[in-house]
């Protein structure tokens, strides 16, 4: 990884073409059989809405404590090695933005010269996001909650956003400002103040405006929940008494050939123990509400005869470990516990209960809410439109590895993500993820291979004792994705020998 890829913007020329052909197929063709089960309605011909929910350091093992996305999954799609570019919240979430890799997009941490809101925007990148897009192509738009690290309520709210409602330091629930539309309006300690509740009441008022109007609307919650301090709503409090969180297989346990810095982590204590049962709980009681807000959108949404033509997407901007590896609570790894989180849909066309395996990136989300708006796709995108999979029509990227980036933190005091030694803070480093490995690759030259399709607790580090003909494969797709560009350049990066 050299240095001077932070700073560097790449012109591109190629342009992606092949994106919106694919696109417009989606919309306009049936496909052939050998790719799409004939129970699979069309997608939608119209502009349909877009809910997209996005949560805070939210991992697979609190899915199961989620109704309604539990429902989601039954109804609709899952992605189930989807992956995202970094596990920290600002290089993910411009990534969404962009659709770019951060050696694009210049957002490899959370602030400093690298990182957050005022690096996202010294790179030029405002231009680009898909909210942009589907602005221009006659959304209604609207943001609430979260942002990107670094963006304060006195800030202006970003381009391309009909409605932003938007807070800066909002993980404690209460006591925060929100930018409403630019202007600033604080919100107290009582329990009608709690934020997941604020936003959920705010989309509900959005979605109402936009049906009234006749408009198709791009809607993204952004919650701060699960993100530690992981305050539940005050009705959620004392629900889930005595759970604990996940002894898996690596609860505790280091990998063998573990790297310098973690193998300097020492084995849990009983009271380190009690910390991640007692944030776990947290973390669970948190998400209650984020899971009732999409219960009522949807309601919401059934009632107003919305919802066969919208979309609702869920996800989360990284995932989160506790305990694995011996690790305190926190993220910023290459494990699966950090980078591999849900994606589930439901909308228009969609087949319900469809897991999908295909590799797919948090990249992919921007041309993929382009593509389904009919929005141009800009030249940048790195990502490739997910409509023709999620419909079963083709794998459109036909991926088989994904760039994971991450940059050390620069130690600033107020980031909420600071991390320290024993919860996880690894040196630079890139790695690819495949259908069956791991491959890491870090500054100070260490190296990490799991055999994930063997070990999928990853839990021994086979990079000493791997043969060339293993790891040549990975290392050439890790050096051609750390210099892709755009959507033709990456998608040829990510195919292996």
């Amino acid at each position: 990884m050299q240095p001077s890829r932070r700073y560097r913007r790449y012109r591109r020329c190629l342009v992606s073409a092949v994106v919106m052909v694919a696109l417009v197929l989606a919309a306009c063709t049936p496909s052939s059989a050998t790719h799409r089960s004939t129970s699979t309605p069309a997608p939608p011909t119209g502009k349909p809405n877009i809910v997209f929910v996005l949560t805070d350091d939210l991992a697979w093992n609190l899915v199961q404590y989620l109704p309604h996305v539990v429902a989601m999954q039954k109804a609709g799609i899952t992605l189930s090695n989807y992956y995202v570019i970094d596990s920290l919240c600002c290089p993910s979430r411009s990534a969404i933005f962009t659709g770019e890799y951060p050696h694009d997009d210049g957002v490899f941490t959370n602030g400093g010269n690298d990182g957050g809101y005022d690096t996202f925007n010294a790179h030029g990148n405002q231009p680009n996001t898909f909210a942009v897009a589907l602005q221009k192509s006659g959304y209604q738009t609207g943001f609430m909650g979260k942002y990107l690290n670094g963006y304060l309520p006195a800030d202006k709210p970003a381009p391309g956003w009909n409605e932003w409602d938007v807070a800066g330091n909002g993980y404690p629930e209460f006591n925060y400002t929100l930018n409403e539309n630019g202007t600033q309006h604080s919100y107290g300690k009582d329990p009608s103040d709690y934020l997941t509740d604020v936003i959920s009441a705010k989309a509900s008022s959005f979605i109402d405006r936009s049906a009234a109007a006749g408009m198709p609307f791009m809607l993204e919650l952004a919650t701060f929940a699960p993100h530690h301090p992981s305050t539940p709503a005050p009705r959620d409090a004392d629900k889930f008494p005595g759970l604990t969180a996940p002894r898996t297989a690596a609860f505790d346990v280091q990998p063998s050939g573990a790297p310098a810095w973690l193998k300097a982590i020492p084995p849990l204590t009983a009271k380190n123990t009690k910390q991640i049962d007692d944030e776990f709980r947290l973390r669970v009681q948190s998400v209650q509400a984020v899971d009732a807000m999409i219960g009522h959108l949807q309601q919401q949404l059934q009632d107003k005869g919305l919802a066969k033509n919208t979309y609702i997407v869920f996800s989360s901007d990284n995932g989160y470990h506790m305990g694995e590896h011996q690790l305190r609570p926190g993220k910023q790894t290459a494990f699966d516990t950090d980078i591999k989180v849900p994606l589930m849909v439901t909308g228009p066309g969609l087949p319900a209960g469809k897991d999908l395996t295909q590799m797919t990136s948090s990249i992919d989300l921007a041309p993929t809410f382009e593509g389904l708006s009919g929005a141009p796709v800009p030249a940048t995108v790195d990502g490739t439109s997910l409509s023709p999979l999620w419909h079963g029509q083709s794998d459109s990227s036909g991926q088989q590895a994904v760039l994971v980036e991450h940059h050390g933190q620069e130690k600033t005091p107020n980031d909420p993500d600071k991390p320290t030694r024993a919860s996880g803070d690894p040196p630079s480093y890139e790695a690819v993820r495949t259908a069956n490995a791991l491959y890491v690759q870090y500054t100070d030259g260490e190296r990490e291979f799991y055999d994930v399709a063997k070990d999928p607790n990853e839990l021994t580090n086979l990079a000493a004792t791997a043969s060339a003909a293993q790891l040549a494969p990975l290392q050439q797709a890790l050096t051609a994705l750390q210099n892709c560009h755009n959507a033709p350049t990456c998608r040829a990066a990510a195919q292996l020998g």
